[in-house]
């Protein structure tokens, strides 16, 4: 007897890059590996105490449903975290999302319908590939390059690739998996694009803190002339060393659209609750000193990247400008048996180093297969010697082919 029939969306699903590897890590574990895991964005900074403390006083006899666009507390705590940058939000422009993968994927499903399409520039956040599939969405990729730090290509090719079925521009900044910042102007240049064509622009600010070297980042809601059109996806995931309490929001000044994300919302009846008192009292506790040292300690980890790998034979890639990834192209034809060798047939005195092949950051089949990404997320003595194994596992890994 043959099996009942898988739905088209359940095979044609992306695995994701990051994690299909886990197998074979577990493996390494038995065997007594030891493994630095630069693959993947999970910050080793302590999550705040106000979080702990906040979620510790709301405890109660019933752990009930919350409100589905979320509660009031961290709604006006989001606004006061944007006004301290001078950026002018009201809470009933922000929806809470279980993780800011529910916010993309809710955004995606808001402004098209199955088939539509949206333009995404590569490599970009693997799992775009996926909350697409989920939605029923065609991604449109636009291929960056390493050699202009993976900054936009000119409007001209960007406006080509614009069809009867494009629905929104997808932008991750500052851009995971290459750590590249978009410039006042290309923002600017997008805001044209999405107004003269009648689409909206979907903005990815999950790192929104991480800028280094004296740099700022601007966010979409601070051009006001796409008000109606510009929808932020963000999460207290990375800013706040997080990741388990899956909290993202949604922000959008178009009361239409927000109308549309509530009743998504409802379908989903609510976000984390205890995870929300504590995100408040961080968005209300954190000061500038508290970001400024968490990015200074980002910042030193790139420049250590920047530091080992400079110089070595068939790498390239220019200094990343924000979040804490680097997209590196290394000398091998397939970045994926090379992590999954490093994984399975390398280590020194008991260590090995895992990383992210790049195959998957991209739509475009082939692209990517001679990078990796790399999460510079170790303090600074496990991130030497990560990148120390890394430089001799490549070396021996080209000797053996």
């Amino acid at each position: 007897m043959s099996n009942p029939i898988i739905s088209r969306r359940g095979d044609s699903i992306q695995e994701s890059p990051i994690r299909k590897l886990a197998p074979l890590a577990a493996d390494a574990i038995k065997k007594g590996i030891s493994i630095h895991h630069l693959n993947i964005g999970q910050p080793d900074i302590p999550t705040p105490v106000e979080f702990w403390d906040a979620v510790k006083s709301n405890i109660s006899n019933v752990l009930a449903y919350g409100p589905s666009i979320g509660i009031p507390e961290l709604r006006e705590a989001i606004c006061g975290y944007y006004s301290r940058s001078d950026i002018s939000i009201e809470p009933d422009q922000v929806m809470i999302t279980t993780g800011g993968s529910e916010a993309v994927i809710f955004s995606m499903m808001a402004v098209c319908d199955p088939g539509d399409e949206i333009i995404c520039f590569e490599p970009f956040y693997t799992n775009y590939n996926g909350f697409a599939t989920l939605a029923d969405v065609k991604l449109v990729p636009i291929t960056s390059r390493s050699e202009n730090g993976f900054h936009l290509p000119p409007s001209e090719e960007i406006t080509s690739r614009i069809t009867e079925k494009t629905r929104a521009i997808l932008i991750c900044n500052p851009n995971n998996p290459t750590g590249t910042i978009l410039t006042d102007a290309e923002i600017s240049d997008l805001a044209d694009i999405v107004t003269s064509n009648n689409i909206y622009l979907l903005a990815d600010e999950v790192y929104r803190d991480f800028a280094f070297d004296g740099r700022e980042h601007s966010s979409i809601l601070e051009f006001p002339g796409i008000a109606d059109r510009a929808v932020v996806m963000d999460s207290i995931s990375k800013r706040f060393s997080s990741c388990g309490a899956r909290l993202g929001n949604i922000i959008t000044r178009n009361s239409s659209l927000m109308s549309v994300f509530v009743k998504f919302g409802q379908a989903r009846l609510c976000p984390p609750t205890l995870s929300q008192y504590g995100a408040a009292a961080m968005y209300r506790s954190m000061t500038a000193d508290y970001f400024s040292s968490v990015v200074s300690m980002y910042q030193n980890r790139r420049d250590i990247l920047m530091h080992e790998l400079h110089g070595q034979e068939g790498i390239f890639f220019l200094k990343p400008e924000g979040a804490f990834y680097a997209t590196i192209r290394i000398p091998v034809e397939n970045s994926d048996d090379f992590t999954a060798w490093m994984l399975t047939d390398f280590s020194i005195d008991g260590w090995t180093t895992m990383i992210a092949p790049a195959e998957g950051f991209y739509a475009t089949p082939g692209m990517g297969l001679d990078e990796i990404r790399i999460a510079y997320v170790l303090n600074e003595n496990r991130m030497r010697s990560a990148l120390e194994i890394l430089k001799s596992g490549l070396q021996e890994y080209r000797a053996s082919r």
